[in-house]
Formats: C-alpha cells, structure tokens, sequence
C-alpha cells in the first residue's frame, strides 16, 4: 500500500495573501480542518506545509499554507497535488476501500477467469463502479456491488467478482 495519499489538487491561487483553491479528492470535503500538514508533489520532489487556515468556497477548499504569503509564491503550486501521510487517512467503514488501494489490483471471477486490473472508480451516488480493463485494451465495467464484488484482499491486490447475466 501507498504509504502518501492524495487528498486534492490546488487549481489556482484565491486572493493576494497565498491562499490555494484545492479540488477535493475526498467525499468528506470537511476533513481537511482536521490535518496540521500536507505533502506537496512539485517537480522537485515533495515539499511539507503546514497547514495555517481552512476556508471553503463551493465546492473547492482555501488552503492558507505556512510559508506561501503571496499570490505569486501560490501561484508556483498550481497544479499540485496535495498528500497526507496514510496515518492521517480517515478510517473507512468495513467493507469501504480507498480508491488509491484499488487501483491496479487484479480482478478475477469466481470461477478464475481472469478479467484485467482496476483503473478507475467512477461514483455515481448510489454505489461506486469499477473500470477494469485487460491486457488488449478492453474495458469491463464492474458495479461496486455485493452482489458481484465477492471478495477485496488489498494486501494481495486481488478483487474476487461473480460476474451477473448482462455485465460482459
């Protein structure tokens, strides 16, 4: 498992003292006033801020980062992405998966065909669905259902699935 996880990524400077506007990656737009630091990834490599001031405007988090005063110092992150320490990750209700933990872990049938890996997860309000697509290219679309997801080992990265009438 990834021991950094990306939480958001800043988009654009919001006022002249060096607030960042971040898209959240997370359901829980409210869980970053519970974080002191995040990890910035720049092409140097990650730098670490502290955390000053939260603000929220729509549907975009104002980060003020200890140490960025200015619009044109903010402006150097745009397009950033912010990480946390996995420690700091919110604790997920049983059965509930990181998105980042899923991605690439292989999918195999029940009756072990193997259909691809994960490369994406799509939310569409009432239950997630998975991408998977295999070695030539081809996509599957997977409901996050507990009527086709039999098993998760993330550990192993490995989802077990029973594949309905109708899904391929």
């Amino acid at each position: 498992m990834k021991q950094l996880m990306e939480i958001g990524q800043i988009v654009n400077t919001y006022g002249i003292k060096g607030f960042v506007k971040v898209v959240p990656f997370t359901d829980n737009i409210n869980r970053f006033e519970d974080l002191d630091e995040v990890y910035l990834q720049t092409k140097n490599g990650l730098e670490t801020f502290e955390i000053e001031e939260v603000k929220y405007s729509k549907n975009t988090v104002l980060l003020k980062l200890k140490g960025i005063d200015d619009i044109n110092v903010a402006e150097k992150y745009r397009n950033c992405y912010l990480k946390i320490d996995r420690k700091n990750a919110v604790e997920l209700p049983e059965d509930t998966y990181f998105i980042v933990d899923l991605l690439d872990c292989e999918v195999v049938t029940d009756e072990g065909e193997i259909l691809g890996r994960i490369t994406d997860v799509y939310p569409t309000g009432s239950n997630d669905i998975y991408v998977v697509k295999n070695e030539e290219g081809k996509q599957v679309l997977l409901p996050a259902i507990s009527q086709v997801i039999k098993q998760v080992d993330i550990e192993n990265k490995k989802i077990t699935v029973h594949l309905l009438d109708g899904l391929i």
